[in-house]
Formats: structure tokens, C-alpha cells, sequence
């Protein structure tokens, strides 16, 4: 056995119950709509394990800005380098395979646009503004990138007013700098208190991987950091090595663990925590928003 033999066998096995069949044909027909419009998701181009389940629902977050990312996250299999330029002719298309999909809550994310001067927030607006236009009952979700912690370019996404407002920070702060070069957690905390200042009615979210590295200390130490910033919903999942490029799972976290890290979230006044092995960002993404609305409308009255 030689060195890289024996470093990969300090990995731990994929435990049986994050093993998960997919059908990948009955995403074929999406698959070719998406295509035909020149689409991305992130749900293909990150490997998502829940793509068969959202895409049959039909479910799918729209990948705006190009597939090609500015910066290199070490759990990312999304490519990365020299973007193509901004298509402006894109939100049209995002909202014309909305409404062909008949989606009642599009979700929305992209990759990192350090290159474009405004980071890619004025794609996140006029996305928006077309889904806006076309499906005035859709209600829309964001997920986006730190924008260089801009306060100005999150104040013109939020002039279109989104449902919601999501920003993942990814992990605990210590192993940023290896898994997430380029961000920083204390950006990332920022952007999300300056969309709660800004909007405090826009539903915060965010989220986090388990997996990396990371103490059971340092999972309850950033769920307190998100409940600070004004999170109104946090979302917990299992990291899972899309491919060989990408950095080697750590640990696999036993199911019972997601249950006490929601009940901790929910403790520490986050309102809604989504935890689970095969949660991710946008899973479920509709039936939460859905709750947090019935549950306001409770309230009010």
C-alpha cells in the first residue's frame, strides 16, 4: 500500500444510511427542457443527492451567472476560473422555464461573480423582476453569494423584495481558509445582519455543512453566530464528496445528531432549523416558506 493509499484509508465508509438510490431517468424530460433554454441548476452541477426526488416534484434551483465559478471551495464540484460574460438575456429564460414547469416557489442561486462589478447582484434583481412580471403569485427564493460584503449591492437585491433571503456560510470559522478560501465567516455573518437591518419583514436563511472537520462545540457556537445575525431559518446537512477532486469527508455524523442540533437552533431562538443527513440549502425549499407564512398568518390573528 503506498502513501496515498494509506492517507484515503484513514477516511471514514459511506454508513448505510446515507446511501441513497436515485432514478435518473425520470429526469431525462427536465433535464432536455432545461437544456433547451440553456439553463443550469445547481442541483446537477453540484451532484445534489436529492436531484430525483426534487426534479420529479418538479422542483429545481435555477443556477444564474454561468456554471463557472470565481472562486475554489475545496467541497464544490462546481467548475471554476474565467467566467463567460453576463447573459442578460438569462432572467427572461429563468422565468419563461418557471412558468413552463409550473412552479409555484422558484429558488434562485449562483455562482461567485468576482469579476462583474456589482457581483452579480444586479442578475439576482432582474431575475427576479422577471419571474415577478410573468407569475406575480410565485413566490421567490434567493440564494447568493457574499457579494464582497457589498451592504449597497444586498440593498438592490432587496428593492425587488424576495421571500427570501438566503447566504450559506458553509462551516465553522476555523476551517475556512482551507475549505472556503476567499470567503470568511465574519463577511458572511455581516451580509446576513445586513439583510435582516435592511428588511427585517425578508425571511433570512442559511446554512451549513457537518462533515469537514468540525467539533460538536463549534456546530453549537455557529448555530448561536446564526441566531445572532438574525437567521430566521437555518438548514444542516451532511457533507458529501461529489468527486475525488473535491476534499475527503471527515466524519459521518449519526443520524440522532441532526435532531439535537435542531432542537439547539430552535433553543437558542432560530425559528425554523431543517437538519438532516440529505438536507440541503433549497430542499424543501417551498413547504418551509409555506409554514413560516401560515404560522405568521396564525400569529396576526
Amino acid at each position: 500500500m503506498d502513501h496515498l493509499d494509506a492517507h484515503l484509508n484513514q477516511h471514514p465508509r459511506l454508513p448505510q444510511w446515507l446511501k441513497k438510490n436515485r432514478a435518473f431517468s425520470s429526469l431525462h424530460s427536465l433535464k432536455t427542457n432545461l437544456r433547451h433554454s440553456g439553463l443550469s441548476t445547481v442541483c446537477e452541477e453540484a451532484r445534489c443527492p436529492n436531484i430525483s426526488e426534487c426534479f420529479r416534484r418538479p422542483t429545481a434551483t435555477f443556477l444564474i451567472l454561468g456554471d463557472v465559478c470565481t472562486r475554489n471551495c475545496a467541497f464544490c464540484s462546481v467548475g471554476n476560473g474565467s467566467p463567460s460574460p453576463q447573459d442578460h438575456e438569462e432572467p427572461v429564460h429563468v422565468a419563461c422555464a418557471a412558468q413552463d414547469m409550473g412552479l409555484k416557489h422558484v429558488v434562485i442561486t449562483s455562482v461567485t461573480r468576482d469579476d462583474l462589478p456589482d457581483k452579480g447582484a444586479s442578475g439576482f434583481s432582474a431575475t427576479i423582476h422577471a419571474i415577478r412580471t410573468l407569475m406575480p403569485e410565485c413566490t421567490i427564493e434567493i440564494l447568493t453569494p457574499d457579494f464582497s460584503g457589498r451592504k449597497d449591492l444586498i440593498e438592490s437585491v432587496l428593492s425587488e423584495k424576495p421571500d427570501v433571503f438566503g447566504h450559506n456560510v458553509e462551516t465553522v470559522s476555523r476551517i475556512y481558509p482551507a475549505i472556503r478560501p476567499g470567503s470568511s465567516l465574519a463577511r458572511s455573518l455581516h451580509v446576513l445582519e445586513d439583510i435582516k437591518s435592511l428588511s427585517p419583514d425578508t425571511i433570512v436563511k442559511s446554512g451549513f455543512m457537518v462533515g469537514l472537520g468540525e467539533s460538536e462545540q463549534e456546530i453549537a457556537d455557529l448555530l448561536k453566530m446564526l441566531c445572532d445575525a438574525g437567521c430566521d431559518v437555518v438548514t444542516i446537512g451532511q457533507y458529501l464528496r461529489p468527486t475525488k477532486a473535491q476534499v475527503p469527508v471527515e466524519r459521518y455524523w449519526e443520524p440522532e445528531y441532526y435532531a439535537i442540533w435542531s432542537n439547539l437552533a430552535k433553543s437558542l431562538g432560530i425559528g425554523y432549523c431543517i437538519a438532516g443527513p440529505f438536507v440541503r440549502s433549497s430542499y424543501h425549499a417551498k413547504e418551509v416558506l409555506e409554514e413560516i407564512l401560515r404560522h405568521s398568518a396564525q400569529t396576526a390573528t
